[in-house]
C-alpha cells in the first residue's frame, strides 16, 4: 500500500471514531481509539513510537514520540485543540524529517466535523 492508500484508510477510521465518541474528550482516548480500530482493519501501527534524533553521527533521545506510526510509513500526530496552530504543524513535519518519513496527517479531533480537523504534511525529503 502506498501512504496516501494507508492514509484514507486511516482517515475513515478516525471519522468512524469521532462518530462514536463526538468532540470534547481528551486526546488520549481518540488515540487509543484510533489504534484499536486500525489494528481491527487489518493495518500494522506502533503507539508512543520513539524517534530518535541523529545529530553529527550521535543517535539522541530527545523524548519525541510519533502517536501513532501506520504501516511503517504513515505518521499520525492527534491534538484535540479549539484550534491548530503553526507549531502543531511544525511537530508533524519534524517527525517527518528526523524519522525520514514522507507522510503525516495531523489530525484535530476537538471539531464538529472531523474532515474539517484533518491536515495532510508531505515531507519533500
Amino acid at each position: 500500500m502506498t501512504e496516501n492508500e494507508v492514509a484514507n484508510r486511516v482517515i475513515g477510521l478516525a471519522i468512524k471514531v469521532h462518530m462514536a465518541l463526538g468532540p470534547g474528550l481528551l486526546e488520549n482516548a481518540y488515540k487509543e481509539c484510533l489504534y484499536y480500530e486500525i489494528l481491527n482493519a487489518g493495518l500494522t501501527a506502533v503507539k508512543e513510537k520513539p524517534v530518535p534524533l541523529v545529530y553529527e553521527e550521535v543517535r539522541l533521545d530527545c523524548g519525541y514520540r510519533i502517536d501513532i506510526l501506520v504501516e511503517n510509513k504513515l505518521v499520525i500526530e492527534l491534538k484535540c485543540v479549539e484550534l491548530l496552530s503553526p507549531v502543531h504543524l511544525a511537530q508533524a513535519l519534524t517527525y517527518l524529517k528526523i524519522g525520514n518519513y514522507k507522510l503525516a496527517l495531523l489530525m484535530n479531533f476537538h471539531v464538529t466535523r472531523l474532515r474539517d480537523g484533518i491536515k495532510r504534511i508531505v515531507n519533500g525529503l
